[in-house]
């Protein structure tokens, strides 16, 4: 067992207890998964803003949000069950999400309310997503025990 001088917890585990997840990652996971759910809503009020003039562009834009918003909600849970595979998307979709902001920046007073709010969001998915303790439980590590390891 290594040292507990330089790990999170004086059990000597950066995990903490079985099965418990580190603070950052359950506020990077709580936070996803409210954009995956923002993301929904605004599919509901694309389809039910419907008109017959633009209903491929409707159509097309609620399906899209559907499927992003999906996606994201259900990799903010794999964050939560520590899957590994869980991580890239959450963040490409935090790359995503600074890219819109940016987008943002020089719009009226409402775009960039909604500049900052996707930035403070991005930021506080990626710092909780990176920080050391969710890497060292996102990590497929078979000396762990909980990887697979036949042993």
């Amino acid at each position: 067992m290594a040292p507990t001088d330089d790990l999170d917890t004086p059990s000597g585990d950066p995990t903490g207890p079985a099965g418990a997840h580190p603070v950052p990652l359950t506020v990077a996971a709580t936070v996803a998964a409210g954009e995956g759910l923002v993301l929904l809503v605004l599919a509901v009020l694309e389809i039910a803003h419907l008109t017959p003039g633009r209903v491929t562009m409707n159509l097309t834009t609620t399906v899209f949000f559907l499927v992003c918003g999906a996606a994201i909600v259900a990799c903010a849970a794999g964050l939560l069950k520590h899957a590994t595979w869980s991580r890239s998307p959450v963040v490409l979709a935090q790359l995503f999400a600074l890219g819109i902001a940016w987008s943002f920046r020089t719009g009226d007073t409402t775009a960039k309310a909604v500049a900052v709010a996707l930035v403070l969001a991005a930021v506080v998915v990626l710092v909780g997503v990176l920080h050391p303790s969710s890497t060292a439980v996102l990590t497929d590590d078979p000396t762990r025990g909980d990887a697979g390891d036949p042993d």
